[in-house]
């Protein structure tokens, strides 16, 4: 039973320091601060529940897109939760068709970041009211219901609604068997966190041989900065994984179009088996060639942690620009717009596998990833979801790897809520943490 209406939305600028040590570290981003702007939406109601979103961000950048959730907020406050869900994809076009904030948009940049905060708190509401972890929620509702929460809006050359209610309805055949499944094993992981590229080599080998012990059989190594270091490390890391182990690649855009294919041939003898992010991530023909040219060496392309909304993965789609689907909780407007994405994906038959990590990423996606097992793909062929090993402790729910598998949350919500002091803390500038670096600094 949803209740309740809107009475206050909070936002705060939370940062970890986690460039000190190299965490997250790429040939694009060489000393990334993870943080993220953490909105809490409470309602009127006795419950006393609170829906808590994120989006994750980038150091300064924070601070942008705290701004725009707060130029949102008057959309939400005062709304009664029943006719938010109850009419989701009118309040989700009333969200991004902002007369004054679509221009600095439309459905993409700051503003759609901030979007993606506003409504991962409001579905993460509405699973508390619920008694459901979100994916549980979105597996038990009526395929109608799924599909009303969604905006076809210049999608429907590729996903029309009436296709998008009976690839849920057929879904539904053996969802049961495949959600015990996941109870049971969980959804297969794998690792970024042993390949940082501001890693020196004696943390890559150690966290290596760690998650060796661990279970880990897929793992991710950044590239893009320099190529005989690329060669050199690429080396080390398939050493130590062995041939039969999965590795994949990631540039994080360094590169053009040609240099992408030239860089790739020569790393092609490790055997990975994708390049990620090989170019602009707006440039979709540049990707599909990237894809033609690397195909007789079996290397696909992944790509859209950065790619705006569904409009640009409809285009990704289209023009075979891709062989794996990259969809990030955050860059896309929650769930509302991820799940049209996982039923394009799915019509055109290609692996959806997550981006995760930064600050919370992997909390809310796994919830989306197994929803797509669940009720969606019923395939595991060619999928994984990404993990990174950070920050995790500072949510009251964090994620849980067993054997290198996401395991299906438990708990009500979207697995968003952070624990309140890990936010006092790391809150920018005034948290004791940022009051002691920043002291550091001045002196």
């Amino acid at each position: 039973m949803v209740r309740g209406r809107i009475s206050r939305l909070s936002v705060r600028d939370v940062r970890f320091p986690t460039s000190l040590a190299g965490h997250g570290s790429d040939a694009m981003h060489t000393d990334p601060d993870y943080s993220a702007a953490y909105v809490v939406i409470e309602t009127d109601a006795e419950d006393g529940l609170r829906g808590c979103g994120i989006t994750f961000t980038l150091g300064k950048g924070t601070e942008v897109v705290v701004c725009a959730v707060k130029a949102l907020a008057h959309h939400v406050l005062n709304k009664a939760l029943g006719d938010i869900v109850g009419d989701f994809r009118g309040f989700y076009r009333q969200l991004t068709s902002d007369g004054q904030l679509r221009w600095i948009g439309p459905e993409k940049g700051v503003v759609h970041l901030a979007t993606a905060a506003v409504l991962n708190a409001l579905w993460d509401l509405w699973a508390k009211q619920e008694g459901k972890p979100l994916w549980k929620l979105l597996v038990d509702m009526d395929p109608k219901v799924l599909v009303s929460c969604m905006d076809f809006r210049y999608i429907s050359d590729a996903l029309t609604e009436e296709e998008a209610y009976e690839m849920l309805r057929k879904g539904r055949v053996g969802s049961r068997e495949r959600e015990a499944q996941m109870l049971a094993q969980g959804y297969p992981a794998y690792t970024t966190s042993c390949a940082w590229l501001g890693y020196p080599d004696n943390t890559l080998k150690q966290l290596c041989s760690r998650a060796l012990q661990d279970g880990w059989t897929r793992f991710k190594v950044k590239v893009g900065a320099d190529l005989q270091d690329d060669i050199r490390r690429c080396r080390l890391i398939r050493d130590m994984i062995g041939p039969e182990k999965t590795l994949m690649m990631d540039a994080n855009q360094r590169w053009d179009v040609p240099e992408a294919v030239e860089w790739m041939v020569k790393l092609a003898e490790f055997k990975p088996l994708w390049i990620e992010e090989p170019t602009s991530p707006d440039d979709i023909l540049g990707h599909a060639t990237i894809s033609k040219a690397l195909a007789p060496l079996g290397i696909g392309v992944a790509t859209g942690e950065q790619c705006h909304n569904r409009v640009m993965f409809k285009q990704l789609l289209q023009a075979k620009a891709l062989q794996f689907l990259q969809i990030d909780s955050c860059r896309l407007g929650s769930v509302n717009e991820s799940l049209s994405v996982l039923l394009m994906a799915h019509k055109f038959g290609i692996p959806v596998c997550p981006h995760a990590g930064g600050v919370g990423l992997c909390e809310l996606v796994q919830h989306l990833i197994i929803f797509d097992y669940i009720a969606v793909s019923a395939s595991l062929e060619n999928r994984m979801c990404e993990y990174v090993d950070h920050l995790h402790e500072h949510f009251k729910y964090p994620v849980l790897i067993q054997k290198a598998s996401y395991m299906p949350p438990k708990d009500a919500g979207y697995s968003t809520e952070m624990k309140e002091s890990s936010v006092k803390e790391h809150q920018f500038p005034g948290g004791a943490v940022w009051k002691k670096l920043l002291a550091g600094r001045e002196n």
